[in-house]
């Protein structure tokens, strides 16, 4: 744990002030001296209460300001931790007087554990013996928050990161060793469990997961159904277990719906290794599987819920078998990290990730971290590796790497930190 920064030209007096936050994270309070007193323009209304002004209503008078760092991972290059060093350290150059506060994000994604562990004090981090998407022995991690929580990655059981390319089948992956860990977790005594779902090898709709949990998929003969996406396709009977006895949320990184054009076999399998011949079969199992559950258990539909196609129908099938709460995996993170709170004292919040593009938007991290900057009145600044289209424009400034971003990608953000710092108003 950080007690103060050690950047260099971090100014004596305001040393103490600038964290990689630890524990529930939050900006320190103003202190004497110069005072955070932002003008309300003619015409604007004076903020009260949960009240917030528009980020370009809000003018910063004092010689520093509050900066919350929040970026994601750069894939292939930079782990959120150390996107957000190398952002401090260029905005250090930059302004040396502002007050920074490291708190690295996630939208549910592959290393979501990672952030989450590294920003929470007193995390106590677990491994259980799960099988990964493949049938493989795999020793998995989960989490147990000092505040009662568990956060289970999928990816860390079935990820496809933890699959040779040669062996990416999202015929025959499996979800099992989620449901494993889910019921570790369970059976520790947690007060409730978040589970991310993105970046599996999996698109079994969720169905090794709940033969994990307990419940039995038959075929017509009795027997049960094997794991993987295409047995599915023989399922004729659900024989549910006793539920859960602490509450689920699915943590998403897209929002997705099971079945059809923009559902999990058709925008995710071929990322996982499916060829053309293989989809209409994949659909037909999926498809199979939602209208068993569906016809069997109470509550439903689900298959139309925003986020039931994440990691391969792993959204559908917590829903369905766990009454899970389908939320943005965004949200969901800076819940446990501490960074929705401390957004609401920043006047600059800083994030990015390896590409901007048109999903940053819907569901990404730096797309959530923006909207919730502008919520709160601050202003929202994004570095990223690529920007595409005008995903760029949504921020109140953004930079990319440019042609060097995968070979100097410390260093270039490190630059275009200054940069924007240096064209702050």
């Amino acid at each position: 744990m950080h007690q103060e920064s050690d950047l260099p030209g971090v100014c004596p007096r305001r040393r103490r002030c600038i964290a990689t936050v630890p524990g529930p994270a939050r900006l320190p309070p103003a202190k004497a001296g110069p005072t955070y007193t932002p003008r309300v323009p003619r015409g604007t209304r004076e903020r009260r209460g949960n009240a917030r002004a528009r980020p370009r209503d809000r003018t910063i008078e004092e010689p520093y300001v509050r900066v919350v760092v929040a970026p994601d991972k750069f894939a292939g290059t930079l782990s959120a931790r150390e996107a957000a060093e190398a952002v401090a350290r260029g905005w250090r150059r930059a302004r040396p007087d502002d007050e920074l506060a490291l708190i690295p994000t996630a939208d549910g994604g592959e290393g979501t554990l990672d952030v989450v562990a590294d920003a929470v004090s007193g995390v106590r981090v677990h491994e259980a013996e799960v099988v990964d998407a493949t049938g493989h022995a795999r020793t998995a991690r989960w989490v147990a928050l000092p505040s009662g929580p568990a956060l289970v990655e999928g990816a860390e059981a079935c990820g496809l990161a933890h699959v040779s390319p040669e062996h990416r089948d999202p015929r025959w992956a499996t979800s099992y060793g989620v449901g494993q860990l889910i019921r570790t977790a369970t059976d520790s005594g947690v007060t409730r469990i978040v589970v991310t779902l993105g970046g599996t090898a999996t698109v079994d709709g969720g169905a090794g997961a709940v033969l994990a949990l307990g419940h039995r998929l038959r075929r017509p003969d009795g027997n049960g159904v094997k794991v993987g996406a295409l047995p599915l396709l023989d399922l004729a009977t659900i024989e549910p277990a006793p539920a859960l006895e602490v509450p689920v949320t699915a943590a998403v990184d897209v929002a997705n719906p099971l079945l059809g054009p923009d559902g999990a076999v058709a925008v995710f399998a071929p990322q996982k290794g499916a060829s053309p011949e293989d989809l209409p079969r994949l659909e037909e199992a999926l498809t199979r599987f939602a209208d068993v559950v569906e016809g069997t258990l109470p509550g439903g539909p689900w298959r139309e819920v925003p986020g039931a196609g994440a990691a391969g129908g792993l959204g559908f099938a917590l829903a369905a078998f766990c009454d899970a709460r389908l939320e943005g995996g965004a949200a969901a993170v800076a819940a446990l990290t501490g960074l929705d709170r401390a957004l609401d004292h920043a006047d600059v919040v800083v994030t990015g990730e390896g590409r901007l593009d048109a999903q940053t938007r819907h569901s990404k991290a730096p797309g959530w971290v923006r909207d919730r900057a502008h919520a709160a009145g601050a202003r929202a600044l994004a570095i990223a590796g690529q920007i595409l289209e005008d995903a760029g424009a949504a921020f109140d400034d953004a930079a990319d790497l440019g042609p060097h971003g995968f070979e100097r990608a410390a260093e270039l953000v490190a630059e275009r930190a200054a940069e924007l710092a240096g064209r702050l108003p």
